[in-house]
């Protein structure tokens, strides 16, 4: 199969986002395995690279449709336009700069020059501007190449995923946003990545609670008897081998996910908080649903190490990785889903698995 062509912005120059780009591709090893194309600033680069040390080598191109193998490209975004760098500061001129290196590199994903897309850290808050009002990457990429498909955040390490049903929200709108329709969506899109993304056949998804105890009965919430459980038993009728809910306090630190293919959470700390203690270092937030394939390291901007040379690039290669694994398996998948066989048989379905995890639940209640 030809290499993946995976275009990568530079997120907030005034971060790490350089620093780990230019660590990853330092070992010659990684053009062997893509075709990378950062979309942003030769100049800015150049800093960033003497800021480090880095001897890292790139050639400049105008277009990704121009890019090299076996090298490291730059579509320069902004033509002679000097960019100042202040490490560590949050600036309005690295927000804008952050926003035209993503929205380029969305345009030409759109003509096909890129296959799969990793975004380096943003800063959320100096990134707004007239054409980003949005809380995130997955929001602004949703609503722009997803062609109106939903968006689903996952967090990941090898076997160890972690899904989120709200995103960047306040804590104050959490309940009010959790409704048994938007569950059931997540959990269909999460059950669908599984099989098409992760080449999983049969994956088995648990699902948290959102109140402490899951909700004890409705002493403390009644959120997982009217709203999580219905949703649960809905999926469960279609096919789609979800369990739960179970509850969030105990529910990494007792290794029980370890018996699950990915974890739907109700909400991003409740998520992400055991995910980073668990995987930082190597972690990934992938955008699942969507029809571009797009990857980040799980950290942010980092600006209080940013050029110390200090910045650990393995998450950020971790992301290069997942992206190329992830196209790939769709390309598998939609090859063999191309042209189905009609069934000629009825499948048993067969309901071990619940009552096996269902009695866990009731444990750890």
């Amino acid at each position: 199969m030809n290499k993946i062509r995976v275009g990568i912005t530079h997120g907030d120059i005034n971060g790490v986002g350089y620093e780990v780009i230019l660590k990853t591709f330092q070992n010659e090893e990684m053009l062997s395995l893509c075709t990378p194309v950062i979309y942003g600033s030769p100049k800015v680069a150049t800093y960033h690279k003497k800021a480090i040390d880095c001897q890292v080598n790139f050639v400049v191109k105008e277009s990704a449709d121009e890019i090299e193998d076996g090298v490291l490209n730059i579509v320069n975004c902004f033509g002679d336009t000097e960019l100042k760098v202040e490490f560590s500061h949050p600036t309005e001129e690295a927000g804008r700069a952050a926003f035209v290196a993503l929205e380029r590199a969305l345009d030409e994903f759109g003509k096909g020059f890129i296959d799969v897309l990793v975004t380096a850290p943003i800063n959320k808050h100096t990134i707004q501007c007239e054409g980003f009002h949005f809380p995130g990457h997955t929001e602004y990429i949703e609503q722009k190449v997803g062609e109106g498909d939903k968006a689903l955040m996952i967090l990941m390490k090898d076997d160890l995923r972690v899904a989120l049903v709200t995103t960047h929200l306040p804590v104050s709108r959490i309940a009010e946003s959790i409704t048994k329709e938007l569950i059931e969506e997540k959990l269909q899109i999460l059950n669908h990545s599984l099989k098409r993304d992760f080449a999983l056949d049969n994956p088995r998804i648990a699902v948290l609670s959102l109140n402490p105890h899951c909700g004890d009965g409705g002493l403390i919430g009644t959120e997982e008897r009217n709203i999580i459980c219905p949703a649960i038993d809905g999926m469960m009728e279609k096919g789609i081998k979800c369990f739960g809910p179970y509850a969030a306090d105990g529910f990494f630190g007792s290794g029980n996910y370890k018996m699950f293919d990915a974890v739907l959470a109700m909400y991003h700390d409740q998520g992400l908080a055991p995910f980073k203690a668990l995987a930082m270092d190597e972690g990934v937030n992938y955008t699942a649903g969507l029809p571009i394939v797009r990857t980040s390291p799980a950290h942010g901007t980092a600006y209080d190490i940013a050029g110390e040379n200090v910045a650990d690039e393995s998450s950020f290669r971790s992301a290069i990785y997942s992206a190329i694994d992830i196209v790939r398996n769709r390309m598998r998948y939609d090859s063999c889903h191309a042209h189905p066989l009609r069934k000629q048989y009825y499948e048993k379905r067969d309901d071990s698995d619940k009552l096996k995890l269902d009695q866990i639940a009731e444990e750890e209640i």
